[in-house]
């Protein structure tokens, strides 16, 4: 009988155990929201978490097994990691056998010293630096490790502490960068079964490696909205999936008011 290494172990369980939590509602993305086509070349961004990591082994099965061709480049922007944190993701991509592509930036040190909200200009800047660098490679496509509870949670920030509602797309075109496009392949991915498949694999992955804020308790409105879940979830169990489904079935008729391309709009201009 072969003995498998421990990288062809972990691809397995995506697509044995894992199955239906992970493999299956990936694949439904890519094919929903059309992601992927015949000649893209995507640059599949790490940020050494559990979710971009997955997100490697998902698409390292998906160019296996699919029906046209396409190319991906696994890229890990260095914002300022500290030694630690840089020695951890190459140690786990070699475990992962994810052959990666490393680049330098000092995004830390400039947003930290900025002012400020300094997660979000680092997010802005991390961002813009990814499509720069894809770009540079040949890319027309980043994709990142954002989930089904991103989708979730932002979705419920957006409504409670920024009096509007606003989801996350699972595919945009960029205003920046001609010819690029961001997408979430983990867009039906719950949370909870990335940490479940992260823990039957004894995997350790870095959380936020920012030193602005690895020495603070964590106390975002993010973790709030998690909590909340968690609490209704006791009640009703397919809260994420209600709460998921309801922004695909959006009904604007019966909003009093709505913003499409940057304008606002009344329900009264019907009248």
């Amino acid at each position: 009988m072969r003995t498998f290494l421990q990288y062809e172990l972990i691809e397995r369980s995506i697509i044995k155990k894992y199955r239906k939590q992970l493999w299956i509602p990936f694949i439904k993305a890519v094919k929903e929201y059309r992601l992927i086509s015949e000649g893209d070349k995507i640059a599949v961004c790490i940020s050494g978490g559990k979710d971009s990591m997955l997100l490697a082994k998902l698409m390292q099965q998906l160019k296996r097994q699919s029906d046209f061709p396409f190319e991906i480049v696994y890229l890990v922007m260095d914002p300022g990691y500290n030694e630690e944190n840089r020695k951890k993701i190459e140690s786990n991509a070699a475990l992962l056998n994810v052959p990666i592509t490393v680049f330098n930036s000092n995004i830390f040190s400039v947003s930290n010293s900025a002012g400020g909200s300094p997660c979000y200009l680092c997010a802005r800047m991390r961002r813009g630096h990814l499509y720069a660098k894809a770009k540079e490679l040949g890319c027309n496509k980043i994709a990142l490790g954002h989930h089904m509870s991103d989708v979730i949670e932002t979705t419920l920030i957006g409504m409670m502490y920024g009096s509007q509602l606003q989801g996350m797309l699972p595919r945009i075109k960029s205003t920046n960068f001609e010819g690029m496009e961001l997408i979430r392949p983990m867009y039906r991915i719950l949370e909870d079964d990335i940490i479940s498949w992260k823990n039957y694999n004894r995997l350790e992955f870095i959380r936020c490696a920012c030193r602005f804020t690895e020495n603070r308790e964590d106390s975002s409105k993010r973790q709030e909205i998690k909590l909340l879940i968690k609490q209704l979830k006791q009640t009703n169990e397919d809260i994420e999936q209600n709460i998921f489904n309801s922004i695909h079935r959006v009904n604007v008729d019966t909003f009093a008011g709505y913003k499409q391309n940057g304008k606002t709009h009344s329900f009264l201009e019907k009248f």
